[in-house]
């Protein structure tokens, strides 16, 4: 009813709906009150003017900023020491996925003639991958390196996009 109404007062309906609205303004007492009620707040509305900022607003909202401390730029206040304990804890798990791959790899020792030989199967098709990827601690560990080279390499390509974008 009211977008119907407002429609009418703002002169968007067509006239065929202008006819219908009139007829349903002359005949219904609800669609007469909130008329009334749409139409005063209309000029109300048509009433007012816009208040424009003075000219000087802009350098007023500049200078309330820098009254404010603004935070420092992240290298200042993110501790070194942390990222570089973050970047350990990756390399050993890295590590120790290392040694988890060289433990799969089937060692024998075969003894021939006079000497012996160490012969070392390490055929991709020897290893049991079943095993080693179908275990809890690998694939975690897999989905967070994952998740954590793909967050770096956003940071990559958005300091590398900042850097092209200040060139220009």
């Amino acid at each position: 009813m009211e977008d119907r109404l407002w429609d009418f007062i703002d002169g968007l309906s067509s006239p065929a709906e202008r006819t219908a609205v009139e007829a349903l303004i002359a005949a219904n007492a609800e669609w007469q009150r909130k008329y009334k009620e749409l139409l005063n707040m209309h000029q109300l509305m048509v009433g007012v003017e816009l208040d424009e900022p003075s000219m000087r607003f802009t350098r007023n909202v500049m200078e309330e900023i820098a009254r404010h401390h603004v935070a420092p730029a992240t290298r200042n206040y993110i501790n070194k020491n942390i990222i570089r304990g973050i970047g350990a804890f990756f390399l050993s798990l890295i590590g120790g996925l290392l040694v988890f791959l060289f433990v799969q790899i089937k060692w024998s020792a075969l003894t021939g003639s006079s000497e012996k030989k160490l012969n070392v199967d390490i055929g991709l098709d020897k290893i049991d991958y079943g095993k080693l990827f179908g275990s809890l601690p690998v694939t975690i560990f897999m989905f967070i390196t994952v998740v954590m080279g793909l967050v770096l390499l956003d940071l990559y390509l958005q300091r590398r996009k900042g850097a092209d974008a200040g060139t220009i």
